[in-house]
């Protein structure tokens, strides 16, 4: 029996179902402020899924991307949105994550900025959010550079930080810069991260990259996506999640399958992303309760 953390699913396209609009860029950050308290009743689903960790809407709350969309002034006001949110869903004996996404791009290390750039940009939002959160989560990082800066921000906050890497659908042994998934268990070691994660990855390669860091001596775990892949278009500027399609063999008891064998390899901390939903969650709870593990 071991104790595992369950995570939430995912937010923006939860938040495109039930909304029905349709998606721009930055449409997951914006919807706080056109649909206040949308965030938190996803959160308080997960919640009552089972999940024991609310991840906040902060994934994509960065000047760059503001900038780009014409809403970069709105930058301190849709940070506290998120915040409220999470905090507002809370119930006893769960804690909040801050999530930190990247910068520029999701799944593109040839456009994230060098460390000099990276690391202040980092350090602002971390700053941000850790006085109202139990742990950061540095969610789709996707080089060795890359985890070396968002590490050195969110580690001076003085509050745990879990290191999640993306790695390649077609081989989840290297991340998506290409570089060996290996590579990054030195850095998370010597950075200070508190925990070894792959994230927003197909679970076919999160299976194939989780005995690579079991070793890693930090608790590790996983938390893959639903789509078919990440296609061509959704690597182009400013992309919107309708580039991406929905796999419809992966429903939540298929989903808490893959869940309960990375468990099996060692896996103490769990959940989903991107179209993973709270069914997907509770299938989750389920298994791992008749597995007779405790969520913790």
């Amino acid at each position: 029996m071991a104790d595992i953390t369950l995570l939430d699913g995912g937010m923006g396209q939860e938040l495109v179902h039930r909304a029905g609009d349709r998606p721009t860029a930055l449409w997951s950050t914006q919807v706080m402020i056109d649909r206040p308290g949308l965030v938190a009743e996803i959160h308080r689903d997960y919640f009552d899924a089972g999940a024991t960790v609310a991840t906040t809407n902060t994934y994509a709350i960065h000047r760059d991307r503001l900038t780009f969309a014409g809403i970069e002034n709105q930058f301190d006001a849709l940070h506290a949105a998120a915040l409220k949110e999470a905090a507002t869903a809370q119930r006893d004996g769960t804690r909040i994550a801050g999530a930190i996404g990247p910068l520029v791009a999701s799944y593109r290390p040839d456009v994230h900025p060098a460390a000099d750039q990276a690391i202040p940009l980092y350090t602002e939002v971390a700053n941000i959010l850790a006085p109202q959160v139990d742990l950061l989560i540095c969610e789709t990082v996707v080089s060795v550079d890359h985890a070396r800066s968002i590490l050195a921000a969110a580690t001076q906050t003085g509050k745990p930080v879990w290191l999640a890497v993306s790695v390649d659908d077609r081989d989840g042994a290297k991340l998506r810069s290409g570089e060996p998934l290996a590579d990054v268990i030195p850095v998370a070691k010597e950075g200070g991260a508190a925990a070894l994660l792959i994230n927003c990855s197909s679970p076919e390669a999160v299976s194939q990259g989780l005995p690579v860091i079991a070793d890693c001596g930090l608790p590790f775990g996983g938390y893959a996506n639903g789509f078919t892949q990440i296609t061509s278009d959704f690597l182009e500027e400013n992309p919107t999640v309708d580039a991406l399609t929905q796999r419809r063999d992966m429903g939540p008891d298929a989903y808490a399958g893959h869940v309960m064998a990375w468990i099996g390899l060692g896996a103490t901390i769990v959940g989903g992303c991107c179209e993973v939903g709270p069914a997907h969650i509770r299938a989750m709870a389920d298994a791992i309760r008749e597995a007779g593990h405790r969520i913790v």
